[in-house]
């Protein structure tokens, strides 16, 4: 079992639709293919926005945002929670693009304020774009899109509002249009539940509008021949489309949609909140503890556990080299400081229970003499949310 903030499970349905022949790139079943799926993105978004698929990781993903959308020479501001929106700031400072970050902590979300005055006093609009996270995968901070595009429009300010949300669309509320994002950026390896290796962008008008003045274009990641529908459908992907992926995206996404959108952020929720409150069990006698304390900051994907004297990298090791059961590193700021549970994507209560108990029992064979079992408590949430949808 992975239980690692991405990539996730694969569903079989999405594995099988891979285990094919090549076809046609230029015409024929591919091609509906890919049109259903660029149209199905808009749902998931929740946009009439442009999406665009990028033959690359969530860092590819990042550049063509920048490289679209800014100049050399401007100036963004970075909204820290943790390593991943610091790491796309930096991408565009290596661009010719000056970063600013907005400090933050490793342990709490961003503060909108903060964000406001920062942009009042920026009275000459030097930044031209303001970057930040929905979950940051590091730190397991989910950040509030919308008071943070309150801030900036309560700022007045005119800059582009540009967000990351690879380790929770799919599995988060998100509302691009309604929540004026201009900019989002996704991946496929995590609540898409498809394999890693394709980068998404959506782009609203105004990115479009940037992109018109930005002088960062280049030739792979350019949104221009991405976009125009008159060239052959290979200019999709500014090249040989990726076959497996496009036939894997439309699975996983008729996966996404036959369970509802909101079922699925709902689903995510329940066991998020399962892992919170076996956490919260097994800290009465241990010092395990939630990276997030929080709890209307915690992820709904990822669960960063941090530790004083419990040895994290044993009880790793512990668990996947005798049970099977992959935990993820600490990555940033908190390596060596605990482990990270992954709780995204193709995921059951079974799947989850199987997870907190395997760690459970990992926590009883170093030593931990446990007075409350979090087992107990996450079946006790889950079995609280069936009551009431029975």
């Amino acid at each position: 079992m992975v239980a690692i903030p991405g990539p996730s499970i694969m569903p079989d349905q999405v594995l099988a639709a891979m285990q094919r022949p090549m076809v046609n790139i230029y015409a024929g079943e591919l091609v509906d293919v890919t049109h259903s799926v660029l149209n199905d993105l808009k749902l998931v978004a929740r946009t009439e926005g442009n999406p665009f698929i990028a033959i690359a990781n969530g860092h590819g993903a990042w550049e063509m945002a920048i490289t679209n959308t800014l100049s050399r020479g401007d100036k963004v501001l970075v909204l820290e929670s943790g390593h991943f929106a610091t790491g796309w700031g930096a991408m565009a400072a290596m661009l010719g693009v000056e970063m600013e970050v907005l400090p933050g902590t490793l342990s709490d979300p961003v503060d909108p304020a903060a964000v406001q005055s920062r942009l009042q006093a920026d009275t000459g609009h030097e930044f031209k774009a303001v970057l930040v996270v929905q979950v940051d995968t590091g730190t397991s901070v989910v950040n509030d899109i919308p008071a943070i595009r309150a801030a900036i429009d309560a700022a007045g300010h005119p800059a582009l509002f540009m967000v990351d949300a690879i380790a929770s669309l799919g599995a988060v509320r998100f509302e691009m249009d309604a929540w004026g994002v201009d900019v989002l950026v996704g991946a496929t390896q995590k609540a898409l539940m498809a394999p890693p290796g394709v980068g998404l962008v959506w782009a609203n008008a105004k990115a479009w509008d940037a992109y018109h003045r930005s002088d960062l274009h280049s030739a792979y990641w350019d949104w221009g021949p991405r976009a125009d529908l008159s060239l052959a459908h290979y200019f999709r992907f500014a090249g040989t489309p990726p076959v497996p992926h496009l036939f894997a995206m439309r699975a996983a996404l008729d996966l996404l949609f036959q369970e509802g959108l909101e079922a699925a952020w709902h689903r995510h929720d329940v066991l998020a909140r399962a892992v919170h409150a076996a956490l919260d069990a097994w800290s009465v006698s241990t010092d395990l503890r939630i990276n997030v304390a929080q709890p209307s900051a915690r992820a709904q994907t990822v669960t960063t556990v941090r530790t004083t004297t419990t040895d994290a990298e044993s009880l790793r090791s512990l668990c996947e080299t005798r049970t099977g059961l992959t935990l993820g590193q600490a990555v940033g700021g908190l390596v060596g400081q605990g482990f990270r549970i992954g709780h995204m994507g193709h995921l059951n209560p079974p799947m989850l229970l199987g997870t907190l108990g395997t760690l459970e029992a990992g926590l009883i064979a170093q030593g931990a003499s446990l007075e409350r079992s979090g087992v107990g408590a996450a079946a006790a949430v889950i079995g609280e949310e069936l009551g009431a949808a029975g």
